[in-house]
């Protein structure tokens, strides 16, 4: 029997649920992160509900961490969704930050909006399509909610 995600959902690899490895945490903006946290949004009913026919690439840029300067994306599409590391080619915005500002958005100290308006994170590219997919951003950071993360 493997690990469960919320609602007795059994994710896609059974190892990792909810940032979870085993009964491990994991390491933020790492690539047990990414994989934990693509598993937690295919498993949550509201952010799959809520990117139904949204199509959207955000890239994020992240300065100043303590193994240095990490890239990342979501990706949505098809009804799916992923987190990963790296750069995403087309990206229809970008996002970039500090370390520490990142940190305390996924701790849910800092609020994204706050965020932009106090200038601790900078936006590029499609402001429309952040704008028009506001239940998309909303529920992503929702799902986020279960992962067990080390800072």
């Amino acid at each position: 029997m493997g690990l469960r995600c919320a609602g007795g959902v059994k994710p896609y690899n059974d190892r990792i649920a909810y940032g979870r490895i085993g009964h491990m945490s994991v390491q933020f903006l790492s690539e047990d992160h990414m994989t934990a946290a693509t598993t937690a949004l295919q498993a949550d009913d509201g952010f799959v509900n809520s990117i139904a026919n949204i199509s959207m690439g955000l890239q994020f840029q992240v300065t100043d961490g303590p193994a240095g300067d990490v890239d990342y994306y979501l990706t949505v599409g098809d009804g799916t969704a992923t987190m990963a590391l790296g750069e995403l080619d087309g990206a229809d915005v970008s996002i970039s930050s500090t370390y520490e500002t990142a940190e305390a958005m996924f701790k849910g100290e800092l609020n994204t909006q706050m965020a932009f308006m106090t200038g601790k994170i900078k936006v590029a590219g499609n402001m429309a399509i952040l704008m028009m997919n506001q239940g998309v951003i909303n529920n992503w950071g929702s799902a986020m909610e279960g992962l067990e993360i080390e800072y």
